[in-house]
């Protein structure tokens, strides 16, 4: 098959016309790598230069100014098998909550809109808005000063009174925790109107970090009259998480200290709630924090879980579910619309979103260890720097 080559006057010509001008497709831009730790690999952020992205004819290139650390199975492309999410967890203490590389890819990103393809079509964004891009799958990693979008739908512009920080913490956490309360909703209303005018909806949240956070919030959105008949607790993971949970959620908290027996945890955990709950909602999901959380619950009760990672402890934990009529729900990631929705929530001060602390890229070693100990209220965002700094 033949092949044709244009002259270097039209190809500069289509180039321009596409966004991609010569010096961009020559120039190399920064991008971070957050790898597995492991006993030989004590380093596992990793900093390098890649080429440009090009530009998609009917989408758009952004300049990444945020990306939030987040944790998604979506898109792994680990070479390993991987089996469950507790499976990912890594040895050391330093490292308890780091996991596979897959789940941290950079799927909660904020910028601006650098340049838009020749078949965009009508849209009403323009080269400079600040948008967040919805993590459609495929989504390229986040951790670079670019990334390609295919279609101009995915971007999300955001309103002048939001930060990019805050912005970047809506894509993937927010957006999970806010279906997830909306999905606990009518299972809330269900166990309210058997219990009668007096009764209380008790909720286990297991889990301190941004999802609990963000589900306390949006709960308190979406429960105004109700937050006297719904008693909502939280099983922390870390010793850290107490005070987390104790400082910004004001609810109660039970420890799930891994040095006691089982029994023990679950008694404890029964005596903090005041009895088996009627809901949980696992944002840890591993198969000892199911089959934990499943021994809490009371009959009939419900139980919240990501959709990602819901098929393997389903099909593991089902059987022992039905024998006492519980239900395992798994939760969907969460519409481009409803992301909309909750970006105009948080701008409004409807939703109050968690506290968040922002590093540099090439810091991005140390919000790591930050992370692995517990000692990060809220979110980890990276940030990467503006275009005159550095020029």
């Amino acid at each position: 098959m033949p092949v044709l080559f244009k002259p270097v006057e039209e190809a500069g010509k289509s180039d321009e016309a596409s966004g991609d001008s010569v010096e961009d497709m020559a120039r190399l831009v920064k991008q971070v790598s957050i790898e597995s730790p492991t006993h030989k690999l004590k380093e596992c952020i990793f900093n390098f230069e890649t080429p440009m992205p090009d530009v998609p004819p009917a989408g758009a290139r952004v300049k990444v100014r945020n990306a939030g650390v987040c944790y998604r199975l979506r898109s792994a492309s680990s070479s390993s098998s991987i089996k469950s999410v507790e499976a990912l967890h890594c040895g050391s203490p330093l490292h308890h909550s780091v996991r596979d590389t897959s789940l941290f890819p950079g799927y909660e990103v904020a910028g601006t809109v650098d340049a838009m393809g020749e078949e965009a079509g009508e849209t009403d964004l323009q080269l400079g808005d600040r948008v967040i891009v919805y993590p459609y799958e495929g989504h390229p990693p986040g951790y670079a000063e670019f990334i390609a979008v295919p279609e101009v739908q995915y971007l999300i512009k955001i309103p002048d009174n939001m930060t990019l920080s805050t912005a970047a913490m809506l894509p993937s956490g927010a957006l999970w925790a806010m279906t997830t309360v909306f999905n606990a909703h009518n299972h809330v209303e269900k166990v309210l109107s058997e219990k009668g005018e007096t009764g209380t909806c008790k909720i286990l949240l297991v889990g301190t970090g941004g999802l609990a956070l963000w589900a306390m919030r949006i709960a308190r959105f979406y429960w105004p009259d109700k937050r006297e008949r719904i008693n909502i607790n939280v099983a922390c993971l870390r010793d850290e998480g107490i005070s987390i949970a104790q400082e910004y959620l004001k609810v109660n908290v039970v420890q799930w200290n891994e040095d006691l027996y089982e029994e023990q945890l679950i008694e404890r955990t029964k005596d903090a709630c005041g009895g088996p709950v009627d809901i949980v909602i696992d944002f840890s999901a591993t198969s000892r924090s199911i089959r934990r959380a499943l021994k809490c619950l009371a009959p009939g009760g419900v139980m919240l879980m990501s959709s990602e990672h819901a098929e393997g402890l389903i099909s593991r934990f089902g059987a022992t579910a039905e024998k006492e009529n519980h239900q395992l729900i798994p939760i969907e990631f969460g519409t481009l619309n409803q992301l909309r929705n909750l970006v105009h929530l948080v701008s409004t001060g409807e939703i109050e979103p968690p506290p968040h602390t922002i590093f540099s890229a090439d810091q991005a070693n140390e919000a790591l260890a930050k992370i692995g100990r517990g000692i990060i209220p809220g979110r980890a965002i990276l940030e990467f720097p503006e275009e005159e700094a550095e020029e």
